[in-house]
């Protein structure tokens, strides 16, 4: 029999609507009712592309004595983190406060009926094993606590809770110059791996703004090891594994050092900024190996990860109830199905594509190519045939406001080296904003074939924002500008006191991450935003943009590189922008070129026949054309 998660929209929630726990989704209703009958909440939060998540479902909430137990002596919650990152980050804290490390998903909290916790885990498993407490011996301790010594734990969930309140602002600021590009530099050769790029060893997220960061330091400076170390983790990245070879498209992150075995979900956000910093290395390089694995990518999100122009939230690291089942290969398969096709060499093949008889991933084949090959391109869509008769992941279909932004502002940006893309990006974004723009107000998320009802997060203005900015500066339509500087406007009003901002000021009133987390900083991005809005629109966000990086600025050089966004607003406030200023369509002849001059160049359409170069502060240069605006600006 389903219980009430059954009414409720998200794919996620909806996966657990026949389990035998009595869920509630997070409503009044579950805390009248724990108040009512004094009992602890259990809340869940999790994710519908969660391979933990699937374990734990599977292993815990599918087990019956486990739910009789905890429908007997709980209230139990189920909450899906991407419509609702608020709830999430504030209970992803209090993770941090009692395990004194970084939480994850799936997120198990128990906490009191006034939403206090006072135990939190990630996955925990049926019975005892990996060093951990069983599920099953957990509430059994949990219940024997509350109710023999409820105060103990009602004394520890309000202590939690107050920590949760103060405030963590910075001591003190500090003064900010340009030699922070070396201590950044410094900074990221420390976590640096050499062998295998990226600046971590294993786990391995792409970590997108630090690369960015480095290649523009590259594009303003010539910083030579700044683009070794971006371009070498780049090209480490795309040999295979977390990058689809054969799909296209990356997963979310790798297990392994090698970027071989990928967590094999595939996030909306993670290919969007995926793409966008392999155009930054096309930019900074001009090598088209780079624009190739950024145009694969966006072609894997158009084909398979949206619908009518909007783009879905994630597909799952499992099909037919295995991880990774759909992605990987056995060597015996593979080998037949070449020897079908005609190909004569296919032991060297086999070796080229990394396919061997032991495998590489649980006696399976992950591909991955370390060096061209001939026929590769045959080769992987051999390959893609025997995958199109498998069953493909389940695909969350949520709509993201924020995550749909990420993708539009890469398809403005591609649509500068590839203009196929740019109708896509227009549509996409008009159809986004008349889903996601109602009268005024932004929401974060909705379903497809749904109205939204959660009121929008500093993200989702933020990265809707820049979208906008990189839609006014590939096709000069003011009304992107107007709108992105009434958005800014209102994010402004709602989430920004002297200085700080907030990601939300709802339910939960939780701080901005001033660190580049699962994607660059809510904060950081509205810096960008307000630094081009100062160069487009007025003065005045530049003092905003300043007051951010003023109160921020003594996390930002404690944690470098982890702040990379915020570095990239450091650096690109104290050099300044380069504004070119002109006609329309004196300026449309020059959005192809200018990304690979400057990553700090905004085009400001005025009503005069020749194009000026200018700074801030005044106009430093007046020519003619565009050819005449990069022979200046490269001179």
């Amino acid at each position: 029999m389903a219980n009430r998660l059954i009414n409720e929209n998200s794919p996620y929630l909806l996966q657990h609507a026949n389990n035998p726990v009595d869920w509630y989704p997070w409503c009044e209703e579950a805390f009248r009712r724990a108040k009512d009958e004094n009992k602890p909440i259990f809340l869940s939060i999790g994710y519908s592309s969660c391979h933990w998540c699937h374990v734990m479902e599977k292993e815990v909430f599918e087990d019956e004595d486990i739910a009789k137990f905890l429908n007997e002596n709980f209230i139990s919650i189920k909450v899906d983190r991407e419509e609702r990152p608020d709830i999430d980050k504030y209970y992803q804290e209090a993770y941090q406060i009692l395990n004194q490390r970084a939480g994850g998903w799936p997120l198990s909290i128990f906490m009191t009926p006034d939403k206090k916790p006072f135990f939190a885990g990630t996955y925990i498993p049926p019975e005892p094993k990996y060093n951990m407490i069983g599920f099953k011996q957990l509430i059994e301790r949990i219940i024997k606590f509350w109710k023999k010594n409820p105060k103990d734990l009602i004394n520890q969930a309000n202590q939690i809770a107050n920590y949760l309140q103060t405030s963590n602002n910075p001591k003190k600021a500090i003064k900010f110059d340009e030699s922070i590009i070396d201590r950044f530099i410094k900074a990221t050769v420390s976590i640096y791996d050499k062998t295998n790029g990226g600046f971590s060893f294993k786990p391995k997220f792409p970590q997108t703004s630090i690369i960015n960061t480095l290649l523009k330091i590259y594009q303003i400076s010539k910083n030579k090891e700044a683009l070794n170390l971006a371009t070498n983790t780049l090209k480490n990245m795309a040999k295979g594994g977390m990058r689809d070879l054969v799909d296209g498209g990356f997963c979310r992150y790798s297990v392994d050092e090698k970027w071989l075995v990928p967590h094999f979900e595939k996030m909306a956000y993670d290919n969007a900024l995926i793409a966008n910093t392999f155009l930054n290395a096309y930019f900074a390089t001009k090598d088209s190996f780079y624009k190739e694995v950024a145009f694969e990518t966006i072609d894997f999100m158009i084909e398979k990860m949206q619908e009518n122009y909007l783009f879905y939230s994630a597909s799952d690291a499992d099909s037919e109830g295995v991880e990774g089942k759909y992605f990987v290969y056995s060597y015996d398969e593979v080998k037949e199905k070449l020897k079908k096709d005609g190909f004569k060499n296919i032991d060297e093949i086999l070796k080229n594509i990394s396919i061997s008889k032991n495998g590489n991933f649980e006696e399976k084949n992950i591909v991955r190519v370390e060096s061209d090959f001939k026929d590769k391109k045959e080769v992987l869509k051999s390959l893609k045939e025997l995958r199109e008769q498998r069953d493909y992941p389940f695909i969350d279909k949520k709509i993201i406001t924020s995550w749909n932004a990420m993708m539009i502002a890469t398809l403005f940006k591609v649509s500068r080296v590839k203009e196929d893309y740019l109708n896509f990006a227009k549509k996409s974004l008009e159809i986004l904003l008349k889903k996601v723009y109602i009268n005024d107000n932004l929401y974060h998320v909705t379903m497809i074939d749904k109205e939204p009802k959660i009121k929008a997060y500093l993200e989702d203005y933020a990265y809707l924002i820049n979208a906008l900015l990189e839609g006014y500066k590939t096709t000069l339509n003011f009304e992107y500008l107007i709108l992105s500087t009434k958005l800014t406007n209102d994010a402004l009003s709602s989430f920004y006191q002297d200085g700080k901002w907030y990601f939300s000021k709802g339910e939960f009133k939780t701080e901005a991450d001033f660190s580049d987390a699962t994607y660059p900083s809510s904060a950081a991005m509205m810096v960008k935003n307000m630094l081009t809005l100062a160069s487009l629109v007025d003065e005045k966000y530049k003092r905003f943009s300043f007051y951010t990086l003023e109160f921020y600025s003594e996390k930002i050089y404690k944690f470098l590189p982890y702040t990379a966004l915020f570095v990239e607003d450091m650096i690109r406030f104290l050099k300044d922008d380069i504004i070119i200023k002109s006609k329309a369509k004196n300026l449309l002849d020059c959005t192809k070129k200018i990304d690979f001059i400057s990553p700090f160049i905004c085009l400001k359409e005025e009503e005069i026949d020749e194009i000026m170069l200018c700074n801030s502060n005044s106009c430093f240069a007046s020519v003619k054309d565009c050819k005449e605006v990069i022979e200046r600006l490269n001179g």
